[in-house]
C-alpha cells in the first residue's frame, strides 16, 4: 500500500482524486492547510505527491522546492495552466511529471503507477540504495526517510546526517565534537544550533513511537539506545 499526498485547493477535484486512488487500495491524504504543506509532507511521509500550481499563500513551485530539500519522492503537478513555460518551470523546480486540467482520472492513475514502479517497484534500480539499520529502525539516506515498523517520517538533510551518525555508532556515545564535524565540517557552530537539531531528531523519533530513544550523556554527547526496542 502506497501513500499519496494530494495538494489541491479545489475540494471537488481533491475528493475525486482521493476516491480514485483509494479504489486501487492505496491511501490518499488531502491537505487542507496550504500554509503548512511541508510540515504535512514530513508528518505523513508519502510515496508520491500530486501538486497544484495555483494554491493559497504560496504556489506549487515554492512547495515543490521545499519538498525537494528534504525528499526525492516523485512529484506530479496537476494544473489548469497549460503553457509550455509552466511545464518547464514545474520540471526545473523538481517535478517528475505534469498533467493538465481537465484530465481523465484513468490517466492520472496511470501516471501515478508509472512513477511508483519507477521509484519503488519493477523499474526501480536494484541493489544500489543504501540503508542503515539499528534495532528495527531503518534509515534510507538517499531518500531521507526513517522507518520503524509500519511508520515512517521524512527527514531534512541535517537530520539524515545526524541520524546516520548516531545509528552507525549505537549503542556507543557519540561526542558533540564528532556530530559537529559531520554536520558542519570545521565551521564554528554554537551549542544552541546543535541542540536545536537534536530536538528535531527527537521529534522525528517520537513520531515513530520512540520517545525515549535518544539519550543525552552529560559531559560526553548523545547515544541512540535501541536496546529491547522493536517495531509494533
Amino acid at each position: 500500500m502506497y501513500k499519496i499526498l494530494i495538494v489541491e485547493d479545489d475540494p471537488k477535484i481533491a475528493d475525486l482524486l482521493k476516491s480514485h486512488i483509494e479504489k486501487y487500495g492505496d491511501t490518499a491524504i488531502v491537505i487542507h492547510e496550504f500554509d503548512r504543506v511541508l510540515e504535512q509532507f514530513q508528518l505523513h511521509a508519502p510515496h508520491i505527491v500530486l501538486l497544484d500550481i495555483n494554491l493559497p499563500s504560496f504556489d506549487g513551485y515554492y512547495w515543490c522546492r521545499q519538498i525537494r530539500q528534504v525528499s526525492t519522492c516523485p512529484i506530479i503537478f496537476i494544473s489548469a495552466r497549460d503553457g509550455k513555460m509552466d511545464q518547464v518551470m514545474a520540471l526545473e523546480n523538481g517535478a517528475d511529471d505534469f498533467i493538465t486540467k481537465p484530465f481523465y482520472y484513468e490517466i492520472v492513475m496511470a501516471k501515478i503507477r508509472s512513477q511508483l514502479r519507477r521509484v519503488y517497484g519493477d523499474y526501480a534500480v536494484k541493489g544500489e540504495e543504501r540503508t542503515v539499520e539499528q534495532g528495527g529502525l531503518v534509515l534510507y539516506p538517499e531518500r531521507m526517510e526513517l522507518h520503524f515498523g509500519k511508520r515512517s517520517v521524512a527527514l531534512s538533510k541535517k537530520e539524515t546526517i545526524l541520524m546516520e551518525t548516531l545509528m552507525e555508532r549505537s549503542p556507543r556515545v557519540v561526542s558533540r565534537e564528532v556530530i559537529l564535524e559531520k554536520l558542519w565540517d570545521d565551521a564554528f557552530v554554537d551549542d544552541n544550533t546543535l541542540s536545536v537539531n537534536i530536538t528535531r531528531v527527537r521529534k522525528r523519533l517520537a513520531e515513530l513511537g520512540l520517545e525515549e530513544t535518544l539519550e543525552t550523556v552529560r559531559g560526553l554527547g548523545y547515544r541512540l539506545n535501541m536496546n529491547e526496542k522493536g517495531p509494533s
